[in-house]
């Protein structure tokens, strides 16, 4: 769980998240799961923070059944699919999930 100072602390990177999600016209599940995962993990770097961004809307999509390809999201957050590939099985590990195995 997350504190509401998080919430506020990341505001800026929320409201891309929401964005995103739109462009990409998640459901809300999908955007409340990128939401948690997002906060379970937020890089120092700005420029980190957009890619694993990127790869919690992938990942978001997968645990909530509303798939989207990597290269889907990762033109609709502006960053490689590369970006998404490497970091979207991590983050659902350090929330306590397992990543499919395909």
């Amino acid at each position: 769980m997350h504190s509401a100072r998080d919430r506020v602390e990341y505001e800026p990177w929320l409201a891309e998240l929401e964005t995103i999600a739109d462009r990409l016209e998640l459901s809300t599940e999908a955007r409340s799961c990128a939401v948690d995962l997002f906060l379970t993990d937020v890089p120092e770097s700005d420029r980190s923070k957009r890619a694993v961004l990127a790869a919690s809307l992938y990942a978001g999509s997968l645990v909530a059944g509303d798939g989207r390809t990597q290269g889907a999201v990762a033109d609709a957050a502006d960053v490689s699919r590369l970006s998404i590939q490497s970091r979207w099985k991590e983050l659902l590990e350090a929330a306590g999930l397992e990543p499919p195995r395909w």
